[in-house]
């Protein structure tokens, strides 16, 4: 599972090979993390070890438990608790959950259990057999006081156990392997504290002096890196299946932490890798997977209660302060967790300017604001500009003894970036004469700004960009990255120079008659622009400065061709411009007049035909009646309609609107005429008959 660390662990040694780095204890960005690699849907989790590093990394972190996760989990313990078949590893297991969530079990089951584990003790021939044996008893002791867990012959275990140490002081898993591990140390050292707290009588003070000094040697051969990260290396797979420095550093820490709680001698341990392995872990930020998140809490769990020797995070809720916002330096102090640190002063002592070997004393203290917990440094020293630099800090206990049970690690430096507004001024570009060096043409430039100058020249002649750069305290600011000059000749070829630093003031020249081969030969139109920037600098810029027209003389036939320049998709690709179609003029209409005229000379016959059939005395005694008559009325409605859509194009309508709206009171018309004439013709035919 370690392997998947492989890129958080390579991170850190980058980190770490700088001389400082900045470490933070665990946050909620942990947390959040805790809750989505421990998931399950139904509470339930692929076994009781698994089981086992959620429940414990929620508890470190404060992560309410789920209820379906006791549910699931408590099946189980239950299950394997009662079983007389049950193997060493689960019942460990089994325990370390149950002492978690307090299953309801049967009070007879733990005496079995404890004769077990005991028995295993007598043939137990490795490292994990005893692991398993005397962890088991211990997770019994702490969960029930009616079962007799000690041992009788606790010194013969721990011989035991000791005789499969190394010199260096790494342990193997069995007298059969030859192969020695710093995670099987860890191992080791856990199973021997639990030998210590389970005895009947007090173990020989020798080999107690004996494992400490194994413990010594173990520290001896830890990785160190210059920012004081140290971490236990691990290039065989361990004794879980698992491989790397993430898993054997929590073992060992694991099993020093455990020995440190039942030694009644304080380990002396060297607070300053204590401090390393702290910063390892922290340093690798949020792993990605819920077996090293586990490694990495639990560790910092165990560091967190380490007797003798728990680390202080010196971290900074920001590293970039700006001089124009008058920020505040902030250092907070607290455990590698979180916790309150106790009562003590931080103290500045010494600033280096990064890159540099001088450092400047200041030896100041800080402010400490109770409401928030941090340590503030109301107002920069007086040396310090706009730059990148090294703060060395001092972590100053206002109790004397509290320095034998906190680990500070001496110094802690931080990197700090001041940032701050540059002034820029002196803004000039000009025309020189090649020959002479004289000023043909010379413009002001607003930087930044607007500005839009209009420059010529040939190849005989130069051109000089020059400005300055200064800080907010007035001093000369000298960028790390540096200024840059744009010349875009309209074809689309760049050519980008750098504006050097000549002292006082950034400058370059450019002499044409050296750059024609670079130009290409191009005359034409070159657009100006100038980038000023860097990471201190608040202000950095990219402005156009205009534009300049360079007659350069042709090309020798051998000269070098500008190279083909890059095809822009979009044009190519993207959306087309919109086709504008153009119609047909409209003929030219009458006159209102006159069309309102005709209109009246048409319809005039039609009243005259009524006129005619109301003189007539038109008889109207066959028009249908019932039924009929509706369909009759719609007929003449429809007529009617019809020459009413006729109006309507004469006025408004269009002929393509008008044959399709005819067209429905054609369908219309059909049948509705259909049925009144049908009904005509059926009368008529009957009065002939009759």
């Amino acid at each position: 599972m370690d392997r998947n660390l492989g890129i958080l662990v390579a991170a850190l040694l980058l980190v770490a090979s700088t001389t400082c780095a900045i470490f933070n204890p665990v946050s909620e960005s942990h947390r959040s993390a805790a809750s989505e690699l421990f998931s399950s849907a139904d509470g339930s989790f692929g076994s009781l070890e698994e089981t086992y590093e959620a429940l414990k990394t929620f508890e470190v972190l404060g992560i309410e438990k789920k209820p379906e996760i006791r549910t699931s989990a408590c099946v189980s313990v239950v299950k394997i608790l009662s079983s007389t078949s049950s193997a060493l590893k689960d019942l460990f297991h089994a325990l370390r959950v149950n002492g978690v969530l307090k299953c309801e079990l049967n009070d007879q089951d733990f005496p079995g259990i404890g004769s077990k584990l005991k028995d295993s003790l007598n043939g137990a021939n490795s490292l994990l057999d005893f692991y398993y044996s005397i962890g088991g008893l211990m997770l019994i002791k702490d969960q029930t006081s009616e079962v007799d867990v000690h041992i009788s012959d606790a010194d013969r275990i721990f011989r035991s156990i000791k005789a499969l140490s190394q010199s260096d002081g790494r342990w193997r898993l069995n007298s059969n392997n030859p192969e020695s591990s710093n995670d099987a140390a860890g191992i080791a050292l856990e199973s021997l504290a639990g030998v210590i707290s389970l005895a009947s009588s007090e173990i020989d003070s020798s080999l107690i002096a004996t494992l400490k000094n194994d413990i010594s040697k173990l520290f001896d051969g830890v990785e160190k890196y210059d920012d004081g990260t140290c971490f236990f290396d691990e290039k065989l797979v361990d004794a879980r299946g698992h491989e790397g420095p993430l898993s054997a550093s929590a073992s060992v820490v694991r099993g020093i932490t455990a020995f440190a709680a039942v030694s009644s001698e304080n380990l002396n341990l060297p607070g300053e890798k204590v401090l390393g392995l702290a910063k390892f872990f922290l340093g690798i930020g949020i792993p990605g997977s819920a077996k090293d998140l586990y490694y990495q809490i639990d560790a910092l769990s165990c560091l967190e209660s380490i007797r003798g020797s728990v680390p202080l995070i010196l971290s900074l809720p920001a590293t970039v302060l700006s001089v124009t916002k008058k920020d505040q330096l902030k250092v907070r102090v607290s455990t590698v967790l979180g916790s309150s640190a106790p009562p003590l002063s931080v103290k500045l002592m010494q600033i280096f300017v990064s890159g540099s070997k001088d450092a400047s004393v200041i030896d100041q203290k800080l402010k400490f604001d109770p409401e928030n917990s941090v340590h503030v440094l109301e107002t920069l020293p007086t040396n310090v500009d706009v730059g990148n630099y090294i703060f060395s800090f001092e972590i100053i206990f206002d109790e004397p003894e509290h320095k034998n049970k906190y680990a500070t690690g001496g110094r802690t430096r931080v990197p700090i970036h001041v940032t701050g507004v540059i002034k820029i001024d002196s803004g000039e570009i000009a025309i020189l004469e090649n020959d002479l060096g004289s000023v043909e043409t010379q413009k002001k430039l607003d930087l930044p700004g607007e500005s839009a100058v209009a420059l010529s020249a040939n190849h005989l002649q130069k051109l000089r960009l020059s400005f300055r750069l200064t800080t907010p305290f007035g001093q000369v600011f000298k960028p790390h990255q540096v200024a840059f000059l744009k010349l875009k000749h309209e074809s689309g070829v760049e050519h980008i120079f750098v504006v050097a630093n000549s002292g006082k003031k950034f400058e370059i020249i450019l002499d044409f008659l050296g750059l024609v081969d670079k130009f290409f030969y191009l005359s034409g139109t070159y657009d100006l622009q100038l980038t000023v920037g860097d990471s201190v600098m608040e202000n950095s810029f990219l402005q156009p400065l205009g534009h300049i027209e360079l007659d350069l003389p042709e090309a020798p036939e051998k000269a070098a061709r500008p190279p083909p320049q890059p095809v822009d998709m979009y044009s190519r690709y993207g959306p087309k411009a919109e086709i504008s179609h153009i119609f047909r003029v409209p003929e030219k209409r009458p006159p209102r007049e006159l069309s309102l005229a005709f209109f009246g000379l048409v319809i005039l016959p039609f009243f005259g035909f009524l006129a005619g059939l109301f003189h007539l005395r038109a008889n109207l005694k066959n028009f249908p009646k019932s039924i009929h008559a509706t369909f009759a009325i719609l007929f003449h409605l429809g007529i009617a309609a019809v020459l009413s859509l006729y109006a309507l194009f004469w006025f408004k309508l269009d002929l393509f609107t008008t044959l399709k709206t005819l067209g429905l009171l054609g369908i219309f018309l059909m049948f509705v005429g259909h049925k009144t004439l049908s009904h005509l013709a059926s009368t008529s035919a009957k009065l002939k008959t009759t």
